[in-house]
């Protein structure tokens, strides 16, 4: 055990003498040092950077060097090119994001429209107005930046679905500098158009104008599909996915619309069983209704999942602590958790199916009460593992208790 440790505590230090190095780097950028020497410093230093890291970086770097988030903006873009080549892909054996519907695969599907208006139809527009700056190559430009300002839809479903649950966990630098980069892009779209608009004959106005566009819409593209949604989809767990999904139809889709509607696999729940009437059990009998009230009086939270994983039964409290719908009826317990934490779950689940572990408990700070989560093999008679219950309670108030209460008060 003390081996494992020490391991963990050396893997710590490298990481945040990593995080320490990345942080140079950028400030260097701060003070004027060139892209490519900066370039150089990195691929030698560093070498490939993880999702995740470019998110600390970034948050990092606004909340302890007291970088302003419009500096980190400004350099957002010399990020990319340092870091493009040197991100880790992330493999699974499933992609949600392969499946039609997924928000992420909906994502994609635009950045691909909005990457051919830009780099295909834009630029051979562009390409013709600086042979001939006639009236006709102007509206066709005009023609093109009404249509790319479409991308106000797609910006706006990952400003206000992506962002608010990726903030949840505790990621806002990288929300915070991208909903900015988002700005510029449509500020730069309108700027471009009202030049077109009253087009004077400075054509190189007109032409820096339409590159900045097309190179900032670009490197959105790459900032999404390989920082922002890798990141989203490490964090994010199925139901808020669904979420996204569904409130996305109220904001709209740009230049295209979702390839299906996608609905996650669920396991058939047997629902034939007695709904009224009372249950006989060793040590008593309870009506339905009784024993649902009892359940959700106690003060914690219960769910349980069955020898097959799938989740079966939550309480219903008042004041649950880990919010659950019913959407989680029918889904195995491992699409409830976010990507990077199923191993943990795994890793549970093996250890009280083998018969490893009978209980294993955590406990946690969040949302200012301390947390008592405890997991239970549930087994038969026999010993034959029967499903897992988790047991979750708030136990300040139980840490709070001093001296004796021996009278009703």
């Amino acid at each position: 055990m003390s081996e494992m440790i020490n391991n963990r505590e050396q893997g710590f230090e490298n990481k945040t003498e990593r995080q320490e190095m990345l942080k140079q780097i950028i400030k260097d950028l701060h003070n004027g040092r060139s892209v490519d020497e900066v370039k150089a410093q990195f691929e030698n230093a560093v070498g490939n950077i993880s999702v995740a890291e470019i998110s600390q970086l970034e948050q990092a770097l606004m909340e302890e060097e007291g970088i302003p988030v419009s500096e980190v903006q400004r350099l957002c873009s010399v990020h990319t090119a340092i870091f493009k080549g040197s991100i880790e892909e992330i493999h699974r054996s499933e992609q949600p994001e392969d499946q039609p519907g997924h928000p992420i695969h909906t994502f994609k599907l635009e950045n691909k429209e909005i990457n051919m208006l830009v780099n295909f139809k834009m630029q051979l527009h562009l390409e013709r107005f600086e042979k001939e700056d006639n009236e006709e190559n102007i509206n066709k430009l005009i023609a093109d930046l009404n249509l790319l300002y479409d991308v106000d839809k797609h910006y706006t479903r990952k400003e206000n679905l992506l962002f608010p649950f990726l903030e949840k966990y505790g990621i806002m630098g990288p929300t915070q500098v991208m909903w900015g980069v988002d700005d510029g892009i449509r500020a730069a779209i309108k700027g471009a158009k009202e030049k077109l608009k009253t087009y004077n004959g400075d054509k190189k106005a007109i032409s820096s104008a339409i590159y900045f566009v097309i190179k900032e819409t670009s490197e959105m593209i790459y900032k999404e599909e390989n920082i922002l949604f890798p990141m989203a989809l490490q964090t994010l767990t199925e139901d808020e996915w669904i979420k996204i999904a569904h409130d996305g139809e109220d904001i709209g889709y740009c230049l295209t619309a979702p390839a299906g509607v996608w609905k996650p696999e669920r396991k058939e729940i047997n629902a034939t069983a007695m709904t009224d009437g009372y249950i006989k059990m060793e040590t008593g009998l309870l009506s339905l209704k009784q024993l649902e009230l009892m359940l959700n009086h106690l003060p914690v939270d219960i769910t349980f999942i069955d020898q097959d994983d799938v989740v079966r039964y939550f309480s219903h409290g008042k004041e649950r602590i880990f919010h659950r719908t019913k959407a989680v009826i029918g889904r195995t317990v491992q699409n409830c958790h976010p990507p990077k934490s199923v191993h943990v779950v795994e890793d549970l689940l093996h250890d009280f199916k083998a018969g490893i572990k009978d209980v294993e408990d955590f406990y946690i700070k969040t949302r200012g009460i301390y947390v008592y989560i405890r997991y239970f093999a549930v087994r038969d008679e026999d010993g034959a593992y029967m499903g897992t219950l988790e047991f979750t309670q708030n136990i300040d108030p139980i840490q709070a208790i001093q001296g004796e209460k021996r009278i009703l008060s």
